[in-house]
């Protein structure tokens, strides 16, 4: 496969994982279409790059990639089914019940009228903070969940809910791990600024809509 259509396929399974969708519900329809479509443009967006960037050179290295063997190995199908939800309610559901601790943490701690005037009178630094955030913040986005939904009540646009939602999956830190091995320190690095770019060129142009 040509790189540039790995790139813009490794960034959309990454940033459009179909769990993380369905979490997405929960913060209403708009903020699911807006997830969807900027996480799909910035596939798009990714391919492009590496496109024009790296015409006459591989951009990917899977020299020290290992393909790890599969889990699903029982039979039944239907047991498989089972196994796997137990798996992902097992790697999900602390990271969930942590989102739904901080929230609460969060609405009890931290002033209501500081944190709105922080992200709607002042939204380019709003916008660059929640880009910021979601690199150390995100360990899984079934916990960020209830977290964006506080801060989207609380006052933050919906262009830095947008940015925070590009960075967040984007950086995780098991997303990362692997992405440096195929990258390399030098496109591992211009992969990181391209994420940050997309997310604040994102986050400027949904609140220039909303």
């Amino acid at each position: 496969m040509r790189d540039d259509y790995l790139a813009a396929f490794m960034m959309s399974s990454i940033l459009l994982n179909p769990q993380l969708l369905i979490y997405s519900a929960a913060l209403g329809n708009f903020a699911l279409c807006v997830r969807f479509i900027s996480c799909f443009l910035c596939g798009i967006a990714a391919g492009l790059v590496v496109r024009f960037c790296f015409k006459d050179k591989h951009f990917f290295n899977f020299d020290g990639f290992s393909e790890r063997a599969s889990r699903d190995t029982d039979p039944n199908p239907f047991m498989r089914l089972l196994k796997n939800i137990g798996r992902n309610i097992k790697a999900t559901g602390p990271y969930f019940l942590l989102g739904i601790l901080l929230s609460a943490l969060f609405q009890r701690y931290v002033p209501q009228d500081a944190f709105a005037s922080l992200f709607v009178n002042n939204r380019g630094f709003g916008l660059l903070m929640a880009a910021t955030i979601g690199v150390p913040l995100y360990a899984c986005g079934g916990g960020t969940i209830p977290l964006l939904q506080q801060w989207l009540a609380d006052g933050m646009s919906m262009g830095s809910a947008t940015a925070f939602m590009i960075t967040g999956p984007a950086t995780k830190i098991t997303n990362l791990g692997a992405l440096k091995i195929v990258l390399g320190i030098k496109h591992f690095a211009m992969y990181f600024a391209f994420v940050m770019l997309y997310a604040l060129v994102s986050g400027f142009i949904v609140n220039l809509i909303a």
